[in-house]
C-alpha cells in the first residue's frame, strides 16, 4: 500500500503544480477590496457585469451622428480618438467609448467571445437610449466587436447606421480564405506572433503559462516589440512620445489574463461564423459597411483584407498606400474616416 502511494503522489503533486502554473490568478474587480477604484460612469448588463463607458463631442439628445467606438488590443475607452472638435461640431457627432470586458473598469467575461461583445454593445446602446440610428468604429482587435455586431445583431438594421472597421483583426483560420494564401500570410509574421497565435487557436489552455514564462518572447504586440511596426508606424510613435502624456493607460489593471490574453483567445480562436459569408446589413444603401487598411501594416496584412473584400462585394474598401498599422492617430486620418463614415465623402489620398 505504501510503495502504491509513493509511487501515485508525485503524479498528484504534479497535476496540482501544473494546474497552478496554467490557471491564471483571479481578476482584481474594480470596486472590489483589492481591486482599482472606479472611476468612471458604469452600466449595470443583463448578466449582472458592469460595463464603464465615456461620453464625448456634443451633447447626446442634441446630435445629429452618433458613433460607438470599440478601442484597440490593450488600450481602453479614455485613450482619446484623435478626431478634431472642428469636425464634431461641424457634423454634430456623440462620441460612445466603452471599456470591453475585463479592460479598464469594465467586469471580465469568463464567458467572452465575439457574440457576448456584440450584445454588450446593442445593450449599451439600449441603456443609453441612443435612438434610431448609430453608428459602430472599431479599431484593431476592436473590428471583431463590428464583425459581431454585424453577424448577431440583424433586428438592428433599422438602428445601425454603418459601421466602420479600421485595420480589423484578421483570424487566419476563418474557413473562406485559401489554405495557401492564409499559410503565407502567417509565416509572414515574426515568429514570437506565430507561435502566440497557435496557441491561442490550437491549445488555448496554455496560453496564460506561454504569455507569462520567461524563456522565450511571447506576443509581439503584448510587449509592443517593435519588430512588428512598420517605417510609418515608428513616425507614428515618435510622435505621439512627443505629446504630454496626460492619461495612464490601465488596459491591464484588474489582470492579464481577462483582458489581453482574452483578447487573443476570442480572436483567433474558432468563430461562430466566417465574417466571408455575412449577408449585406444595408440591402437598400440606407447604410454602409467601410474597411480601411495600411498596404505596409505588419499587424494585420493587407492581401488578407483584399481577400476579405473581395468576398464582401458591399463592403466599401479604402487602402492607405504608406499606411502602417496606427496610420489613423496622425495626418487626419480619423477625420477622413468618421467623415466618410457619416456623410460618405471618399477620403483622399488614396
Amino acid at each position: 500500500m505504501v510503495p502504491r502511494l509513493l509511487l501515485v503522489l508525485p503524479v498528484l503533486l504534479l497535476a496540482l503544480a501544473s494546474q497552478a502554473i496554467l490557471r491564471a490568478p483571479p481578476p482584481k474587480l474594480c470596486g472590489s477590496a483589492s481591486g482599482p477604484p472606479v472611476t468612471s460612469p458604469r452600466i449595470k448588463l443583463r448578466d449582472g457585469r458592469y460595463l464603464a463607458y465615456r461620453e464625448d463631442g456634443v451633447q447626446r439628445d442634441k446630435a445629429r451622428h452618433k458613433i460607438i467606438t470599440v478601442h484597440a488590443f490593450d488600450s481602453t475607452k479614455d485613450i482619446p480618438s484623435p478626431v478634431s472638435k472642428e469636425l464634431v461640431e461641424e457634423l454634430g457627432i456623440y462620441l460612445l467609448a466603452f471599456d470591453r470586458a475585463g479592460y479598464g473598469e469594465s467586469d471580465p467575461n469568463p464567458g467572452r467571445n465575439v457574440k457576448s461583445e456584440a450584445l454588450d454593445i446593442e445593450e449599451l446602446a439600449d441603456q443609453l437610449e441612443l435612438g434610431q440610428k448609430f453608428h459602430v468604429l472599431g479599431v484593431s482587435m476592436g473590428g471583431y466587436s463590428v464583425w459581431g455586431c454585424l453577424q448577431y445583431i440583424p433586428h438592428r438594421q433599422k438602428q445601425l447606421a454603418g459601421a466602420a472597421l479600421v485595420v480589423p483583426v484578421i483570424n487566419y483560420w476563418w474557413p473562406s480564405f485559401p489554405a495557401e494564401l492564409s499559410r503565407r500570410a502567417f509565416k509572414k509574421m515574426i515568429v514570437p506572433e506565430q507561435r502566440t497565435l497557435w496557441i491561442a487557436h490550437n491549445a488555448p489552455y496554455l496560453l496564460y503559462l506561454w504569455m507569462t514564462q520567461k524563456w522565450l518572447p511571447s506576443s509581439a504586440a503584448a510587449m509592443h516589440h517593435p519588430e512588428i511596426f512598420s517605417k510609418h508606424d515608428m513616425e507614428v510613435i515618435q510622435k505621439l512620445m512627443a505629446m504630454p502624456r496626460i492619461i495612464e493607460n490601465k488596459s491591464r489593471q484588474q489582470g492579464v489574463y481577462e483582458s489581453i490574453h482574452r483578447d487573443l483567445l476570442v480572436a483567433f480562436g474558432n468563430w461562430e461564423f466566417d465574417p466571408m459569408n455575412i449577408t449585406n446589413p444595408f440591402p437598400t444603401n440606407e447604410g454602409a459597411v467601410h474597411i480601411w487598411q495600411g498596404y505596409e501594416d505588419r499587424l494585420v496584412l493587407v492581401e488578407l483584407q483584399r481577400y476579405i473584400s473581395k468576398k464582401l462585394q458591399w463592403v466599401q474598401y479604402h487602402e492607405v498606400p504608406e499606411g502602417g498599422h496606427m496610420f489613423m492617430l496622425v495626418d487626419g486620418w480619423t477625420d477622413k474616416i468618421i467623415k466618410t463614415l457619416l456623410v460618405g465623402e471618399e477620403a483622399s489620398p488614396m
